[in-house]
């Protein structure tokens, strides 16, 4: 949005507690070194450079907003603070953008126990402890029964980005560990595990099977219907659904835990639904109507994981929400200059006779911009496709062509 966005029209500030954007989709890319993390940052400033106005960026953590007072409460969370960390911004139009949290379904042990993938510090802190897991399993007299946990990567959410982390994984094995590690590193394992009864929910059938086929040669152990009961600092408790309709409770010792599943709604999101009455029935985040305004408002807009549109929660998603409303802002600003011309030019016409025939042509072509420009239409989500690596330079893709679908799988998808 920040990009397309016509600076000239409004006063914009920027408020964000990490100072670039970041390429989601590259994440599991990062925790194992084949992508360096600063190839998919890109700092908010050097964005705001280019732009025809000046904007201002605030480092700072939105906390609360005020629907009534319109203002936003800012934090600065950093771990150097000045005089003053905590102040207020008032606001005309305000777009939220804040996406989500992980969500540990209230799953004892999560958060204490496991790493998480959506952060640069997420991905910099698995790397970090893959390496020190094959470290300490290759320490002077470690036992038989400590060496397989340590070198045990267990994965949960069999969604892209599970599927793509494992295959990383499962790469950085077969090219690094098994070089660096020879004597341990056929210890080395890596299990999926996903509650639904399939991996990659959002792809087409052939695909998921070619992919779970391939995961299974890659050696990657793949449970599915398999749900997390608890974690502690050194087992997965789960319960797998066996075909038969009967449970069966299950202990796995793991080095590395990497909880990739759903998302849960951040508390500034959770805050404000409770301050606007028309999202009390509202559970996945702020319901917004085919504009992108959120429901019960008249000049807050939400884009990305922090809205409900009725669309999936992807980076795809939310990339052709912003343009949207960059358009849609770029628009409005239009039609005010355009409708404070035409006042102007009505009050000259009644004031002075005498160019009354070039006010009026001038009037009427400005009507004739403004309709075109009043008319916006709603957003619609244009699906383009969805990919992922699956690990052994093999990746799926299922991609919107002409009328259809493509579906391919292998190395030339990867490619």
């Amino acid at each position: 949005m920040l990009k397309k966005l016509d600076t000239e029209n409004y006063n914009v500030v920027v408020v964000s507690p990490r100072n670039y954007f970041l390429f989601t989709p590259l994440l599991p890319s990062c925790t194992t070194g084949t992508i360096e993390h600063r190839s998919i940052m890109e700092p908010v400033r050097a964005i705001l450079r280019h732009k025809k106005a000046a904007v201002k960026y605030y480092e700072a953590e939105a906390s609360t907003i005020d629907p009534d007072r319109k203002v936003v409460k800012i934090v600065d969370n950093s771990e150097i603070k000045g005089a003053i960390s905590e102040t207020e911004i008032p606001y005309d139009m305000l777009v939220i953008g804040v996406g989500a949290e992980n969500a540990t379904f209230g799953i004892p042990g999560v958060r204490e126990h496991s790493c998480f993938l959506k952060e640069i510090g997420d991905a910099q802190r698995i790397r970090k402890k893959i390496m020190d897991c094959v470290e300490t399993a290759a320490f002077k007299d470690q036992s038989s029964d400590e060496i397989d946990r340590l070198m045990h990567m267990v994965v949960v959410g069999g969604g892209p980005t599970g599927v793509e982390f494992a295959g990383e994984l499962q790469d950085f094995f077969e090219e690094d560990i098994k070089k660096l590690v020879p004597e341990i590193s056929p210890r080395f394992k890596v299990t999926l595990i996903e509650a639904l009864p399939n991996v990659l929910p959002s792809f087409s059938k052939q695909l998921i099977d070619y992919t779970e086929n391939t995961l299974r040669e890659e050696k990657i152990d793949i449970k599915t219907k398999t749900m997390v009961k608890k974690v502690t600092n050194n087992t997965v408790e789960a319960e797998i659904s066996r075909p038969d309709g009967s449970k069966e409770r299950m202990v796995i010792p793991y080095g590395l835990l990497v909880w990739a599943t759903g998302n849960a709604v951040r508390p500034i999101v959770k805050d404000l639904m409770a301050r606007i009455p028309a999202q009390k029935d509202s559970r996945r985040g702020l319901a917004v109507n085919e504009y992108l305004v959120v429901q019960g408002t008249r000049d807050i807009w939400a884009i990305g994981d922090c809205a409900v549109a009725g669309y999936a929660p992807t980076a795809q998603v939310a990339s052709q929400e912003g343009g949207f409303l960059a358009r849609l802002f770029n628009n409005m600003a239009k039609t005010e200059a355009q409708e404070s011309r035409i006042q102007e030019l009505s009050s000259k016409m009644n004031l002075q006779a005498g160019n009354a025939a070039e006010s009026a042509e001038e009037i009427e072509k400005l009507e004739k911009q403004l309709r075109r420009v009043k008319d916006i239409k709603p957003f619609r989500y244009s699906h383009q496709g969805s990919l992922a690596y699956i690990g052994s330079e093999k990746a799926v893709a299922d991609v919107s062509w002409w009328n259809g679908n493509l579906a391919t799988g292998g190395r030339m998808t990867y490619l």
